[in-house]
């Protein structure tokens, strides 16, 4: 589905058409091993279900290059054994099939560079493709783009249906002083995100995000549910 000219969802990703960029959000690798170090046991599989869908996405789009948009990695002041392996297997992949990776750091990037640097990966705060910034989105900044596209918030809506609720990852587009706006969700599919309709969000660029327009994924397929404020919430 196209979110704006010439940017497409895909899946839970983003792709550029004309500079034939893939644009992956937040993907917190070695989320399972600190949540085993707080005592919540949950199989180690996404890894492998972040591949399998990354590949699947690659041979859609075919990109040149690949934009990792902030939080490669999970946790804040350390390196953590599986987070280190998982970083280098994943970036391995990547090398081996697209031309390009960019890393744009994110807040639970402080320690990622020795990680990167093992790859001849650059590290910056943020890329700028034609009139389009890319930004974390944890802290606000001044540009002349007239289109930013953020990580950060992870947003998500739940759906309800009867006594069944499910929480699903969605994009949002909407205006940020006068520039539109891309909010993108989690690659990771254990991270569901913030629900947007009932939680506080994170990101200083969704201040007030009535007027927004969501577009959730559920699957591999997209949906369109029109604007923030015309969601029921109940």
């Amino acid at each position: 589905m196209e979110i704006s000219k010439g940017i497409h969802i895909i899946e839970t990703a983003l792709w550029l058409a004309k500079p034939k960029a893939l644009l992956l959000n937040d993907l917190h690798l070695g989320y399972e091993e600190a949540l085993h170090r707080r005592g919540v046991l949950v199989p180690k599989y996404q890894l492998q279900e972040i591949l399998i869908t990354l590949e699947r996405i690659l041979q859609e789009v075919k990109p040149e290059k690949v934009v990792i948009n902030g939080d490669l990695k999970h946790e804040f002041g350390t390196a953590l054994r599986q987070e280190w392996k998982e970083v280098l297997a994943w970036l391995d992949f990547l090398l081996k099939r697209v031309k390009e990776v960019i890393i744009i750091k994110g807040n639970h990037d402080p320690l990622l560079g020795p990680i990167a640097l093992q790859r001849g990966i650059s590290i910056v705060s943020e890329y700028r493709i034609g009139d389009t910034l890319i930004v974390h989105g944890d802290k606000l900044v001044r540009t002349g783009a007239g289109r930013i596209i953020i990580g950060h918030e992870h947003p998500a809506v739940t759906i309800r249906e009867g006594s069944k609720r499910e929480k699903c990852k969605c994009f949002l587009k909407g205006k940020w002083k006068g520039k539109e706006l891309i909010a993108v969700p989690s690659f990771n599919p254990l991270l569901e995100g913030t629900d947007i309709l009932k939680e506080q969000v994170l990101s200083p660029f969704l201040g007030n995000i009535k007027n927004f327009e969501v577009y959730v994924v559920h699957g591999q397929e997209v949906f369109d549910f029109g604007k923030v404020r015309d969601i029921p919430t109940k």
